[in-house]
């Protein structure tokens, strides 16, 4: 038996877009809610228009719905990250709570969004922690907070368990979505003790899928793999362009030619050009 990613578009609306009880249970282990605040029902609403990404079209997995207290849960899975990510993100959910005032609510009436972003690239550098929790709070009493907005960003690259026999939920979640990869054929046995993991692990069997839904599946990789090159050409672009700056800065000052290609990493030629 062998597994499709759960990561890819096509699994993961697949799973979680369209198994509401799945999701649930993905949502509650994953967010940070208080005591009692447990999500019961959801019902999916759907995807707004938002503004994309310079050079990603196809790298965001959008899942939204509501729960039975009109709590709002936009679920991301971005498989590449850019500086821009978190400036959309905060975007995507302000206009979701804003827009409830179009349902004729009170400004007291307004529900909470919380965004996950489920994220497959290291993006905090200057920490080992994968989970980051973001609310809006006093800045010398965190304890005090304004509720409406909540983020959560799960560096996924991060995530190691520290203990295999760990059954909490959020970590078997966790693991569902790193250690199973596109052609995996044994599944990690204590995953499968858990009804609504080993739920969705099913739905991931690639007899399950049809050609075409294979053939889209594949797809979706490539479109991955284009964007990523898209970025990294893109960055190296701006490198050089940052370079050479420094370099006709650095020849304006008297700099000679050597010192100048030492510490840019030009060529001598090029700089002589400049």
């Amino acid at each position: 038996m062998r597994y499709l990613d759960p990561k890819n578009d096509l699994t993961f609306k697949k799973v979680f877009g369209e198994h509401p009880h799945l999701l649930r249970s993905f949502l509650n282990a994953l967010l940070p809610l208080a005591e009692g605040q447990q999500i019961e029902h959801i019902e999916y609403i759907p995807a707004e228009l938002v503004p994309n990404i310079p050079l990603l079209k196809n790298s965001i997995v959008d899942v939204r719905c509501t729960d039975n207290r009109g709590r709002q849960f936009i679920v991301e899975m971005q498989m590449l990250w850019t500086d821009s990510f978190k400036n959309r993100i905060l975007f995507n959910a302000s206009k979701a709570y804003v827009k409830q005032l179009d349902r004729g609510h009170e400004y007291k009436g307004l529900k909470p969004v919380y965004a996950l972003s489920l994220v497959n690239e290291d993006f905090e550098p200057n920490t080992g922690q994968y989970y980051h929790h973001y609310a809006i709070v006093h800045t010398e009493y965190p304890e005090k907070r304004i509720d409406g907005l909540q983020f959560v960003f799960v560096e996924l690259p991060k995530f190691k368990a520290q203990n295999l026999t760990e059954k909490k939920l959020q970590i078997l979640w966790l693991r569902y979505l790193t250690e199973i990869e596109d052609g995996t054929e044994q599944l990690p046995a204590d995953l499968l003790e858990i009804p609504e993991v080993r739920e969705a692990m099913e739905y991931l069997q690639e007899s399950a899928f049809t050609r075409e839904e294979l053939a889209t599946y594949d797809q979706y990789w490539d479109s991955i793999s284009s964007e990523r090159t898209l970025i990294e050409d893109a960055y190296s672009e701006g490198e050089e362009k940052k370079a050479l700056s420094i370099a006709r800065s650095m020849k304006a000052k008297g700099f000679d030619t050597p010192t100048i290609a030492e510490l840019t990493g030009l060529s001598q030629e090029l700089i002589e050009r400049l």
